[in-house]
């Protein structure tokens, strides 16, 4: 069903990209708001990500492949964003994004994949998490926040799944070292 309303997509038909936007706003709006830290930037990022992928969606080759698109200009949106912002992201660690793959949640139930369980101030944290560029960030909210696996994160960035396990262990490692600037470590 979702194959048919990207080619229909995909030939103009608005309704059918409208349905789509249904569907895919909210995963849009999460990683957003994970990578920028804020409702306001998180709105405008999805916005322009969603109008983005309708003006642009003439040049997707593959229909199966779109989530692996949609993620791409999502990312990047958020990246203009921060451009755009010129003094840093901000992300809290807002309850009500702690999902079942978030780190507070891994902390809580045992599960560090790789981190000490550790407690830290949500604003060393946000400061930590702050420095981190924007592909490394998205790649720990896609891990740890939103719970995706690597071949998840891969399908859904368009890279190997050898790349996404590469880049998260650079993001992870990154983050330790930011945590330890802090002198969370």
């Amino acid at each position: 069903m979702e194959r048919e309303l990207i080619e229909r997509a995909r030939r103009g038909d608005r309704a059918a990209y409208e349905q789509i936007v249904r569907r895919k706003v909210e995963t849009v709006y999460r990683t957003a708001r994970a990578i920028l830290g804020n409702d306001a930037d998180a709105d405008d990022a999805t916005q322009e990500a969603l109008i983005g992928a309708w003006r642009r969606i003439g040049s997707l080759r593959d229909a199966d492949r779109f989530d692996a698109w949609l993620g791409r200009i999502t990312i990047n949106a958020c990246r203009m964003a921060l451009r755009r912002r010129r003094t840093g992201a901000l992300v809290s660690l807002d309850p009500g994004l702690d999902g079942p793959g978030s780190p507070s949640a891994e902390v809580a139930d045992g599960r560090t994949s790789g981190f000490e369980a550790r407690t830290v101030s949500a604003d060393a944290f946000d400061r930590a998490f702050d420095r981190l560029p924007v592909e490394q960030r998205s790649i720990l909210v896609l891990h740890h926040r939103d719970g995706l696996g690597l071949g998840e994160i891969a399908a859904r960035l368009g890279i190997p799944e050898g790349t996404v396990k590469s880049r998260l262990s650079v993001a992870r490692a990154a983050l330790d070292r930011s945590l330890v600037r802090e002198g969370l470590r």
